[in-house]
Parts: structure tokens; C-alpha cells; sequence
């Protein structure tokens, strides 16, 4: 499955700009920028703390969090990340006040299953290892071009809502927002095999997803 393109990643300038614009009190640069990570910060919330509500409220916490901290904010890492780390801090926080303090990566679904056979995408030695061996039948020869179609788009973001918490967390980090790995396995303190497992599980059940809407 290939980055879903929804959040690219903002030149130096960009983001400098936007920093600028919270700094100054931009109501609606902030209103966007929540609208933007709101999603992906909820799903890492869910993964440290007991329930849905919960999390919202830790994420509430860390946009106070960000709000307070812009001007120490310097740039050393991109503003997602320094909002990731923010959210991060106050969801593990909260998880040790919960008393569960579980590694992230034990949270996964114990099913095995692969949503899609393992030997339709192209191996590790491959050029484009993790990629379909063969798109789905109604992708023809530019399969990024259909997931710019809304209602395709919207499909995937609907089975990505569906994951559980652990996978739906990477997947929106990776293919969503535009995370790095070493990024993502910073964050969630993940090995980088694990973070890997993770993707795969995840990326394979939206494109099974995928592939039944534009089959279908």
C-alpha cells in the first residue's frame, strides 16, 4: 500500500510560517492543526490509557500542552513530532496513574491471520518489497491516481478508523501524517522489526479493504 498522501510533509518555510501564525494567536491556523493530527493523537492515547474518553481528554491535555510550549518550541524536530512527543508524555502519564504501563507493541491484536496472502506483495529483496505483486483489477496501470478518487479515499480512511488502536496508530502515522519510521519507533518506544510488523498487519487489512471496494 502506498502513503494515502493525505498529510505531505511541510517545507522548513511552511512550517516556520505556521509556527509564526500559533505563536501570534491564529485561531484558525490552530483550528487546522488540530483537525489535522486530532485523529492519529487519539489512536496513540488509546493505546496507553483504558478507554475512548479518556484519550480525548489526554489529548485535550497535550494541545493545552502545545499551546503553553510554542514559544520554547526551536525547531530541532519537525512540529509533529514535538506535538507527538507532547501527547506521548501526557498519555504515559496518565496510563502510570491507570497502572497500565504495558509495552505498546504488546497491545496488538494476537491474531496472526494477514488479511491479504502474504505472497501477493513482492519480498524483502525486492525493489519495491511490501508493495502488491498485482493491483487490484480496477487500479489498472496508476494505482495512486484511483486513491486520489474521494469515495476510494474514503474507503481507506474508514477501514484505517476500523484498525485497533496499536495498528491504527502506525498506519496513521506512517501513511497518514508521514511519520518516519525511526521517527514512529521513537514515539512508541517500538523496536524497528516490530514497527515494521505492525505496518504490514495494518496495511494489509486496508488493502484488503481496498481491494474489495474497487473489485467490487
Amino acid at each position: 500500500m502506498t502513503h494515502l498522501g493525505v498529510q505531505g510533509s511541510q517545507p522548513a518555510a511552511d512550517e516556520a510560517d505556521l509556527v509564526a501564525r500559533l505563536r501570534g494567536g491564529d485561531e484558525q491556523a490552530f483550528e487546522a492543526l488540530v483537525a489535522r493530527h486530532y485523529g492519529t493523537m487519539l489512536a496513540v492515547a488509546q493505546t496507553y490509557v483504558r478507554s475512548r474518553a479518556v484519550a480525548e481528554e489526554v489529548v485535550q491535555e497535550a494541545w493545552l500542552g502545545v499551546l503553553q510550549g510554542l514559544d520554547r518550541f526551536e525547531g530541532r524536530s519537525s512540529l509533529k513530532t514535538w506535538i507527538l512527543a507532547i501527547l506521548v508524555n501526557k498519555a504515559k502519564t496518565r496510563g502510570v496513574r491507570e497502572a497500565r504501563t504495558v509495552p505498546f507493541a504488546s497491545l496488538a491484536p494476537e491474531d496472526n491471520e494477514p488479511a491479504v496472502a502474504p505472497e501477493r506483495f513482492r519480498g524483502p529483496d525486492d525493489a519495491f518489497a511490501g508493495h502488491w505483486r498485482a493491483y487490484p483489477g480496477n487500479w489498472g496501470a496508476a494505482p495512486d491516481v484511483a486513491l486520489e478518487h474521494r469515495e476510494t479515499l474514503a474507503v481507506a480512511m474508514r477501514a484505517i478508523a476500523a484498525l485497533p488502536p496499536v495498528l491504527q496508530t502506525v498506519i496513521r502515522m506512517r501513511d497518514v501524517e508521514g511519520f518516519s519510521s525511526d521517527e514512529v519507533c521513537k514515539a512508541l518506544d517500538v523496536s524497528a522489526g516490530n514497527q515494521r510488523v505492525l505496518l504490514h498487519r495494518a496495511r494489509s487489512r486496508v488493502r484488503a479493504e481496498l481491494e474489495a471496494h474497487l473489485d467490487g
